[in-house]
């Protein structure tokens, strides 16, 4: 059976396509504005890495803020939500994960799942970009760095400056006083870090914490990150491969039981 997933989050498109079980291919592409064209995009991406053509696609999922979008709905047999195809998708590679650390451009999530991977409990924050991905872009170019640099010196800190806004905009200028008052920037970055794991451990209070732990979404790729919720949780954290496309994979295995 063959099977495709799409994940289409606010700042990049996710495609999986399965073929008995197996991941056979996958594609990543920017979101831009037209969320049905990258849709489409990615699709085609990982069908062409995997070999096949869309008529082979048996079933069609979509998950992600665009699942909406009436062009990807046409587009797709079915739709989920992010929680239910990260909580799948994490089961396919850690099945000995409970609680789940979703990370993605625009929200955090904390879902707490049996060993099926179904969800039992979650907590979510859509409201800002508090706690987010876009939230460690736009404090690390507020500090004028490249991301994987802002990354890189957190990860180097022997302290932590304290960040109390979680605000993005009060956030960036209170690590530009910081900067003033004469604070190292690595000292900042992982105070930021830390500010995001913090929010996330207060989320993961409210639906219980079952270990083990896993993180999924873009910012799994995150080293610091990684660290800052381990030492915020006092657990460990496990990542699977290529956490980015998490939800993809989630949601090309539920189309399969469709």
């Amino acid at each position: 059976m063959i099977t495709a997933g799409l994940d289409i989050g606010s700042r990049t498109t996710k495609a999986v396509v399965l073929a008995e079980g197996r991941i056979a291919g996958s594609c990543l592409v920017k979101t831009g504005w037209l969320p049905s064209a990258m849709a489409r995009e990615a699709l085609s991406g990982a069908l062409f890495e995997a070999g096949l053509r869309r008529e082979q696609v048996e079933r069609l999922v979509a998950t992600g803020y665009g699942r909406i979008h009436q062009a990807v709905a046409e587009l797709a047999d079915e739709q989920f939500t992010e929680i239910a195809c990260h909580a799948r998708g994490m089961n396919f590679h850690r099945p000995e994960v409970r609680t789940l650390v979703d990370i993605g451009g625009q929200d955090s999530k904390v879902i707490r799942l049996d060993a099926t991977g179904l969800v039992m409990d979650f907590a979510m924050n859509d409201r800002c970009a508090a706690g987010t991905g876009k939230f460690l872009e736009m404090t690390a170019q507020g500090l004028d760095l490249p991301l994987d640099r802002f990354i890189g010196l957190a990860l180097q800190a022997r302290s932590a400056a304290r960040i109390s806004s979680m605000c993005t905009v009060f956030a960036e200028s209170e690590a530009i006083s910081l900067l003033a008052e004469g604070r190292e920037p690595e000292e900042i970055a992982r105070g930021l870090h830390n500010a995001i794991a913090a929010r996330v451990a207060r989320m993961a209070e409210t639906v219980g914490v079952e270990t083990e732990v896993g993180f999924s979404g873009g910012v799994g790729n995150n080293a610091a990150m990684i660290r800052a919720l381990e030492e915020a949780l006092g657990l460990p954290v496990v990542v699977p491969p290529r956490p980015e496309f998490t939800g993809a994979l989630g949601a090309a295995l539920l189309a399969g039981e469709l």
